[in-house]
């Protein structure tokens, strides 16, 4: 897909990746691949770098915010992302399972999993799936979309969209935003 953005992705999209993921020989982990993606807008190399130490609080729970640290993210710009309700309840879970070290997202054989490891599963699903047009970026996209459409309901501006995504520059979260053609035609309608 050299040159060209991965798609968004719709509610169903989404509701047929989870469901894929329940389906698949490692429910949790993957659960917490889409979830991580589409909820908390991570890369595929921040998916599988992302430690216990990055989530949990001072008393080994599971806290209200992701510490996404400067080296395992883009041009170390580590950021802190709060944790979505659908996230954090699949964070728990997985929490149970482990000693609360290492990494959140786990090999069959107990380690960290590649950041190829992550693309890889993400194009086979939406390989199975029948998403054309779709890579392990477009949860990012998707995430980002999202977030600039309702940050003025929570009365926040562009920038804070920027920060959650870890962009440095403002031009580069705008391109990640795909439009709305239904909202387009509403917004001439009034015109």
């Amino acid at each position: 897909m050299p040159g060209k953005q991965a798609k968004t992705l719709s509610t169903d999209h989404i509701d047929d990746l989870l469901f894929f993921a329940e389906r698949s020989r490692h429910p949790l982990r993957n659960r917490l691949i889409v979830l991580l993606s589409v909820k908390a807008g991570l890369r595929a190399a921040e998916i599988a770098k992302l430690s216990w130490d990055m989530v949990l609080d001072p008393s080994g729970a599971v806290g209200g915010t992701l510490a996404v640290q400067d080296q395992i993210a883009k041009k170390r710009s580590g950021r802190t992302i709060p944790i979505h309700a659908d996230l954090r309840q699949a964070l728990v879970k997985a929490r149970q399972l482990c000693n609360g070290r290492g990494p959140v997202v786990r090999s069959e054989r107990g380690g960290a999993l590649t950041p190829m490891t992550i693309v890889v599963w993400f194009n086979r699903a939406y390989k199975q799936l029948g998403f054309e047009g779709c890579s392990s970026h477009s949860g990012r996209r998707t995430f980002i979309t999202r977030a600039a459409r309702a940050v003025h309901k929570a009365g926040g501006s562009l920038r804070d969209v920027q920060l959650l995504a870890g962009h440095r520059s403002i031009q580069t979260t705008q391109r990640y935003i795909d439009g709305d053609s239904d909202t387009q035609r509403k917004l001439i309608a009034m015109i």
